[in-house]
């Protein structure tokens, strides 16, 4: 029997190393026929057309950090939502109930930065 399921994960073995093996090969043949010629500009690590103002690794200012951790927040919300919304009916009324509380707490954590300026850009 359990020689039958692990026979069953052969095909899914054998995908991936065809995969890997397609994927090796495209990255050496590009090492091997594409042009190794670089130039001045090609070296530079700005593709923008200017050089860079200030060192890459500088200070960033926290709002950034805010803006990006609301995202983040926002988009697992969204993530929670759907599967909640497929699976209501088999879930009760005590999913539908936890789901409420869940928005409840983002809807007022997404009030209190409104009211806070996090979402106001200068």
């Amino acid at each position: 029997m359990s020689r039958d399921i692990l026979g069953s994960y052969f095909p899914i073995l054998v995908f991936m190393a065809v995969a890997f093996g397609i994927a090796l090969a495209a990255v050496a043949l590009s090492f091997i026929f594409g042009p190794h010629k670089p130039d001045i500009h090609k070296n530079e690590p700005y593709e923008c057309g200017f050089a860079p103002f200030s060192d890459a690794r500088g200070r960033v200012h926290v709002r950034f950090y805010l803006v990006a951790i609301l995202f983040i927040l926002f988009d697992i919300e969204v993530a929670f939502l759907f599967p909640w919304a497929v699976a209501l009916l088999d879930i009760g009324w005590g999913g539908f109930a936890s789901m409420m509380v869940f928005l409840f707490v983002l809807t007022v954590g997404f009030v209190y930065e409104w009211k806070r300026g996090a979402l106001e850009w200068e």
